[in-house]
């Protein structure tokens, strides 16, 4: 059965236009995949702002690299021109003569808050809530998630830099002030979940580690003692050739407790890089066992802020809630907006492909 997909009138609920820029001289391109929590009876979106310098010759591309002992943004001119680098895609530059990942990121991203009381209008804050603040995040931070356990949120984010990408983490109990713990994932992983419970005395979390040597894009999970350490790791989901997510799939939404088993929203992209969001079904009691998959998507991109954008195609979720039978999901659009949409639990449960 297909999952039916209730999106918000209201959307694209934050554009980059509803953010002012917090660089001089740079301009908002993305209010993009915000993890999701409640506190203190608002709906807070913990968005990935993503600011691009703005040059002032079009043959010029500002990079902008946070510098952690003077705490300024440094830009380094590159020219369009010059043979040694790719501007093709237009997230990163890349340099062609050492055919290793990405050179400079175009933009720089940190974590700004959006508040709302009904969920579908949002004020965004002034200011960022995390920013860059060491080596590991220069280039940026980017697509946080969010997991409550007791009165404390744990926040947790892509650490952008030269020597890769990592996830790490911060603890808050007021969205105000909030405590460093460093990183929880070294180089290359994203795409982090920590589940909101103990299951079995153990916490768990999945991620997606980034394989160079052999391996693909793939889903893995981890479990640990105290939310920091991690370990007996374990492959839990892998690509599905000739489907919708034949290319990468990484975590999506925080896995919540159902009358089945932990349903975890996540995303899968083609080779051609469009993004969808699907759903796993994990035993209740050992969330390291798969019990069921979508065959098809529950959320694909088809509406026009969806297909176009910064990097069109792309539905990207990186937080739900939940109130009974209703899951709203809100998600990236386009690597541009932030947008939301309902669906049934019992319905999702219903299209999975048992095994």
């Amino acid at each position: 059965m297909n999952v039916k997909a209730y999106r918000y009138e209201e959307n694209p609920l934050i554009t980059p236009a509803d953010v002012k820029p917090y660089h001089e001289g740079f301009e908002v391109i993305g209010a993009f995949n915000a993890g999701v929590a409640r506190c203190g009876g608002e709906v807070l979106l913990l968005l990935r702002v993503a600011e691009r310098p703005v040059s002032p010759d079009p043959g010029i591309v500002l990079a902008p690299v946070y510098n952690p002992v003077t705490k300024a943004v440094n830009l380094v001119e590159l020219r369009r021109d010059d043979p040694q680098y790719d501007f093709s895609d237009p997230r990163v530059v890349r340099d062609v003569t050492d055919g290793a990942g990405f050179k400079y990121l175009t933009s720089l991203s940190y974590i700004r808050i959006a508040r709302s009381q009904d969920g579908r209008r949002f004020t965004v804050d002034d200011r960022p809530a995390v920013y860059p603040s060491g080596p590991l995040e220069t280039f940026g931070i980017e697509d946080p998630r969010v997991t409550q356990i007791g009165d404390t949120y744990y926040v947790y984010f892509s650490a952008v830099s030269p020597v890769g990408i990592g996830e790490s983490m911060v603890s808050t109990k007021d969205f105000r002030s909030f405590a460093f713990h460093g990183m929880i994932f070294g180089p290359d992983n994203k795409d982090v979940l920590i589940f909101p419970e103990k299951v079995n005395g153990k916490y768990y979390a999945l991620h997606r580690p980034t394989v160079m040597s052999s391996g693909k894009p793939e889903i893995w999970i981890a479990e640990s003692e105290n939310l920091l350490h991690w370990g007996n790791h374990k492959h839990l989901a892998g690509l599905r050739e000739g489907m919708w997510d034949s290319g990468r799939i990484g975590g999506g939404a925080v896995p919540f407790r159902t009358e089945k088993g932990w349903l975890e929203l996540y995303h899968g992209a083609t080779r051609e890089h469009r993004y969808c969001m699907g759903a796993l079904l994990l035993d209740p009691d050992d969330p390291s066992k798969v019990i069921a998959r979508s065959p098809r998507p529950i959320l694909e991109p088809e509406a026009e802020y969806e297909t176009n954008g910064f990097f069109g195609g792309v539905v990207f979720s990186c937080g739900a809630l939940v109130d009974g039978d209703t899951v709203k999901m809100y998600y990236g659009a386009a690597d541009s907006s932030m947008a939301c949409a309902e669906l049934s639990v019992r319905e999702i449960l219903e299209s999975l492909e048992y095994f």
